[in-house]
């Protein structure tokens, strides 16, 4: 294929058709151009199996600024641009990319987040006793009263990041993976982001603590230490971001998946289905994270069926779209099932990017449902609120508000 074939799909950025766009790319071939904002164009890869080889494949890179020859074609504030060019371990390349992840991964092994399961538990109690509050038959964003507040506070505990600075990286957060903004305002939200990073890094700098801020601020920089400030700005916007986006989406799905399919959550409460099985599926069925930009090529890779994808050409990996593949999961893709045996998914990514917050995510999901479905068993969507909006994103996926209410049993007491 030409990088100007006249029939190149544009990709859906406002995620309304994200599914159905998913599985006609995954019809189609191995991999597929589409044309990403502002005429960028792009493999697509949608299949599972096609995914996992090329992730593992020591041919292809995720560093643009040594392998994307088209990288002085993109113009600023590219809304794909903040994840596509962060210069940190997540888009570094072989050794370096090696060599920088494990100075954070011990930070978020099993046993350091198993550690933080008593705090992450007490708030979202906190949290859910809020609920309390409601009048009878009151509704509630769960989103932003429960899956948002939990996962923005337990990383940013973790982090060290006061008070203050956490309701900007929030937005700031929320609006660098919007894929419809505009230029000018992914260019403002990115100068936002780095100024109140840039200020915990010298807040860090002042007053260190026993945090991962200050191990990050720690970090030499300079001319001796071959680090930037920006590269150090970059570690906390992927450690923050991915420790915060991809957990609240998650958290929301599974909500509406399960008030969707009320059977599952009554299974869950009679204790034949567990929450590790719900999180899985929502995982497969509803990926927090859909679409990772980019990578790219060190040579011509030939994926059969025709398509060659040459040396350079950029290449977007739907690892949201994995979990629906027939070919992975032949028996009804589509559907939400927590009781299928085999919930395989690549939300997490695959191979040595894999998601380094995976194992905080699960732990805070479950922590969410089993707290909110607790306190309040009966809990329904709320008949007079619209159908949830989606995230306008390729990147990240779920709903941008949840409207629920919550409900606790009646005092004779259902379990």
């Amino acid at each position: 294929m030409a990088p100007d074939e006249p029939h190149c799909p544009v990709l859906d950025v406002t995620a309304r058709t994200l599914h159905q766009q998913n599985a006609h790319l995954r019809s189609a071939g191995p991999a597929v151009r589409v044309e990403l904002p502002d005429g960028i164009l792009a493999w697509s890869v949608t299949r599972g199996s096609v995914i996992r080889a090329l992730t593992g494949d020591p041919r292809v890179s995720r560093d643009p600024r040594k392998h994307w020859p088209g990288l002085a074609e993109v113009p600023d504030g590219w809304p794909m641009g903040p994840i596509a060019f962060q210069q940190n371990f997540f888009n570094l390349y072989g050794e370096e990319h090696r060599s920088a992840r494990r100075l954070m991964a011990p930070s978020f092994s099993p046993r350091r987040v198993l550690a933080l399961r008593p705090g992450i538990e007490a708030t979202a109690a906190a949290l859910v006793g809020a609920f309390r509050t409601l009048a009878p038959g009151e509704a509630v964003d769960v989103r932003r009263a429960l899956s948002l507040p939990l996962t923005m506070t337990v990383i940013c505990d973790l982090f060290g990041v006061p008070a203050g600075l956490r309701p900007r990286i929030g937005t700031a957060m929320d609006a660098l993976l919007t894929t419809t903004a505009a230029n000018e305002q992914m260019v403002a939200s990115r100068t936002e982001m780095d100024a109140v990073l840039a200020e915990l890094l010298a807040l860090k700098r002042r007053e260190p603590g026993p945090d991962l801020a200050s191990d990050v601020a720690a970090l030499p920089t300079g001319r001796d230490g071959g680090r930037t400030e920006q590269e150090s700005r970059d570690i906390l916007f992927l450690m923050l971001g991915a420790g915060y986006e991809t957990a609240v989406n998650l958290i929301t799905s599974a909500v509406l998946a399960l008030l969707t399919h009320p059977h599952h959550l009554a299974a869950v409460r009679a204790g034949t289905l567990r929450w590790t099985d719900v999180v899985e599926e929502t995982l497969r069925h509803e990926s927090p994270v859909m679409h990772i930009p980019l990578r790219y090529p060190l040579e011509d890779i030939d994926l059969g069926e025709g398509v060659v994808i040459r040396r350079g050409e950029p290449i977007l990996m739907g690892f949201g779209a994995a979990g629906r593949d027939p070919e992975a999961h032949p028996d009804h893709p589509d559907d939400f099932d927590p009781t299928r045996p085999d919930k395989d998914h690549l939300a997490f990514g695959h191979g040595p990017h894999f998601c380094l917050g995976a194992p905080l995510a699960r732990l805070e999901a479950e922590v969410a449902l089993a707290c909110l479905f607790g306190a309040h068993p009966d809990t329904a969507l709320d008949p007079d609120g619209p159908p949830p909006a989606r995230l306008e994103s390729v990147i990240i996926n779920g709903p941008a508000e949840l409207w629920i209410v919550p409900t606790p049993a009646p005092a004779s007491g259902r379990a």
